[in-house]
């Protein structure tokens, strides 16, 4: 499984931006997609997963209302819709996916096998 993040870069405060995470290779109605973010000398955080099969979602407390996590099957993209974004969303985002992983742990980065490269998101106040 390869997976492809894009979308990052600089915004003002309040505005917007939308990732994707495109994947390659074996995959499965099985598997579940995640975005994590780390800022600079922090640890890794979950931001938001979905489930491939059925849609469901969960999202940090942190981005509740604010970022909406979708999939496109047609295109294998998952993508991050950031709206009302702060300059505490400035971080590398990291999209995720795995095959096994249960619901109580989607929050968990060490839980997803597979990890695409970064994608920067700078946000200015």
């Amino acid at each position: 499984v390869q997976l492809q993040a894009s979308g990052g870069g600089p915004v003002q405060a309040g505005g917007s931006l939308r990732l994707s995470c495109a994947y390659s290779g074996r995959t499965s109605r099985r598997f579940v997609m995640g975005w994590f973010r780390q800022a600079p000398g922090k640890e890794r955080d979950f931001v938001a997963a979905i489930s491939w099969s059925d849609g469901a979602r969960s999202y940090a407390d942190s981005v509740k209302g604010r970022f909406t996590i979708s999939r496109d099957f047609a295109k294998n993209t998952v993508y991050l819709q950031m709206d009302g974004l702060k300059p505490e969303d400035t971080a590398v985002y990291y999209c995720a996916a795995d095959g096994t992983i249960i619901r109580s742990s989607w929050s968990m980065s060490t839980q997803y096998d597979y990890w695409g490269q970064g994608t920067q998101v700078t946000v200015s106040s």
